[in-house]
Order: C-alpha cells, then structure tokens, then sequence
C-alpha cells in the first residue's frame, strides 16, 4: 500500500457502541467524511499506528477499517482501538492517526446461539488481542517509532476542526 503511512483526524463520533460494551475493547470512530475519502489503496483490514486524543500524548493503536463481516455491518468504518486507558469517553474529541502498516484482511467468525441468546467467538475476541499485541511489537521498530515524532503530531489541534489529510480536506 503506497498511502502507508497514512495520516487521517476528524472528531470521534458514536459508532456502534460494540466495542466496549460487547468486546471489552473501546473504539474512537471516525465520521464518515474521513472513511469515505481514504486513498484508494488502502483496503479494508486491520492496521496499527499511533493515535492522539485533541492534544494529548501519542499512544500506539490498532484500527480496523471496513464492514466486520461478523456484524455484517453496510456502511464502512474506521474503528480505532487506542492501547491506552482513557478515565472517561472521547466523543468529539479530535482523534489524530497516523497509519503505519498493515496487520490482516478482515475476516468473519461464527457465532454462539444458546438459548436465544448470542455469544461473541472466542475466536474473534482472541483475534482482536492477537492484533493488539503484533501492533505493540511492530510499533517498538525504529522505523515505526520515528513516525511518531512527525510534524503532524506536534501541531496542535483544534477541537473544532474537522481536518482529514493525505489529499482530505483540511
């Protein structure tokens, strides 16, 4: 993927509301103005990078950009997992990325169905911690490392803006 990295910011907005009530695993989303205006070759999968909240400290991620064939979802998104433990919700905060490699192509799991009622795969929850932990190590690489020093980091953000980079709006 030439766009890589990629650097993308916008405001968090609602998703879902599945990743920390159903995985235990919070997502900052990013609107669909950022989603839609991707480069064209970045596929949907999961990815990892750095991430910061408004102007806060840049803390390694993990973002999975697509459908989640499991909650066959129709509209695209862009659900970033920062590996951090924030003390309160970051809704409409600005959410700065920067995009650093490529983990995995997504993929679907099957569920439970007991009773009536549906359980997540271990398979899809070990998966997520499986992502969580090669984003760690390859993110401790000099060159992934140097990536969060960029400029795009170091300028602050208004919380009020809704900028998106590499040929976005601004």
């Amino acid at each position: 993927m030439r766009s890589l990295p990629c650097f993308c910011r916008g405001q968090v907005v609602r998703g879902f509301g599945r990743g920390s009530k159903d995985l235990g695993i919070p997502t900052a989303n990013f609107p669909e103005s950022v989603v839609d205006n991707l480069p064209a070759d970045i596929s949907t999968g999961i990815y990892y990078g750095w991430a910061r909240m408004d102007n806060g400290d840049i803390h390694k991620m993990v973002m999975s950009i697509g459908w989640n064939p499991y909650y066959k979802n129709t509209k695209k998104s862009m659900e970033t997992h920062v590996i951090h433990t924030f003390k309160e919700d970051f809704y409409g905060q600005i959410l700065s990325v920067a995009m650093v490699g490529y983990i995995r192509p997504e993929r679907g799991f099957k569920s439970l169905v007991t009773h009536g009622c549906v359980f997540l795969p271990d398979e899809l929850i070990a998966a997520i911690h499986s992502d969580i932990e090669e984003a760690k190590i390859k993110l401790d690489l000099p060159e992934h490392l140097k990536l969060k020093e960029q400029h795009f980091f170091k300028t602050p953000v208004s919380t009020t803006a809704n900028q998106i980079l590499n040929g976005h709006r601004l």
